[in-house]
């Protein structure tokens, strides 16, 4: 299917999507209420369904992978603050990629690899063996590769001493037995720690990169943010809670920016600190 007629239809099961996703647009909903309470109730609606069209964009982006080229990825997506990735390389100790669900966020790893920057990103394996085969050959199709999260240690850390690059999103509830509470436009959430402790023990750059759609050029732009300064007080344990925190800030500030796309629908701040009650029911 050409690509304009894949953005023709996913754009539409996206507004479906808007209509009948009565728990997801609930919760997109109490989540703004949360992050943004001043918002009226205008804005709100036009956000959350910015973010089922933004669904929809993605759905559109990943099944025209097979497509994507050297000679053509130009025309889809271009690079903003590529500089900042270099130079985060360059350092020679492996480059952590801080980033989110946000934008066309699986064209954004894969964009890369057909720039020539493949990379390895960690995964949790879906409970459909034949889509999570799918999905997986398609993300793979350019040299990216997918990590088990329940294994991925070793990897990683291989990956990192050959200052290879690993993407991890960090934007989603973790437990308490993976995360720590940082705040997150606000209110405490849990997030992994697993970013903070990967820099922090191997030296590896931690530089923000996030796939943002421009509506004026009609393209996406994978931007990488500068190198991330680390705390380092020699505390350990205070300073992976201090740079979580800071990379919670850095991704609030795009989201601020763009939210429309980042994805409201998730259950954000779902795990509580001891004795807080739960926010959703």
């Amino acid at each position: 299917m050409p690509r304009p007629i894949a953005k023709g239809v996913t754009y539409g099961i996206g507004l479906a999507g808007y209509c009948v996703a009565r728990r997801l647009r609930r919760v997109a909903y109490y989540n703004l209420h949360l992050a943004l309470p001043d918002l009226p109730r205008a804005e709100q609606r036009r956000i959350v369904l910015g973010v089922f069209k933004n669904l929809a964009r993605l759905l559109a982006e990943f099944s025209q992978f097979p497509k994507l080229t050297s000679e053509n990825i130009r025309q889809v997506v271009i690079y903003d603050g590529f500089e900042n990735f270099m130079e985060a390389r360059s350092r020679g100790r492996g480059v952590l990629i801080l980033t989110a669900h946000f934008g066309a966020w699986e064209l954004a790893s894969f964009a890369h690899s057909v720039y020539g920057y493949p990379l390895k990103f960690l995964v949790r394996a879906l409970d459909n063996p034949r889509v999570d085969e799918l999905i997986m050959r398609y993300r793979q199709l350019a040299g990216n590769q997918g990590v088990d999260k329940r294994n991925s240690m070793r990897e990683i850390l291989r990956a990192l001493r050959n200052n290879e690059s690993v993407g991890i999103l960090i934007d989603q509830n973790a437990s308490r037995e993976e995360g720590v509470f940082a705040n997150f436009f606000g209110v405490p959430a849990s997030t992994t720690a697993g970013l903070a402790t990967l820099a922090m023990r191997t030296g590896a750059a931690v530089v923000p990169g996030l796939l943002v759609w421009d509506e004026r050029l009609r393209k996406h732009r994978l931007r990488f943010e500068p190198v991330i300064p680390l705390d380092d007080t020699g505390n350990f344990q205070v300073d992976v809670v201090t740079n979580t925190a800071k990379f919670n800030r850095i991704l609030e500030e795009k989201i601020r920016m763009y939210p429309d796309q980042w994805l409201w629908v998730h259950r954000r701040w779902k795990t509580r600190p001891p004795g807080e009650p739960a926010l959703y029911v």
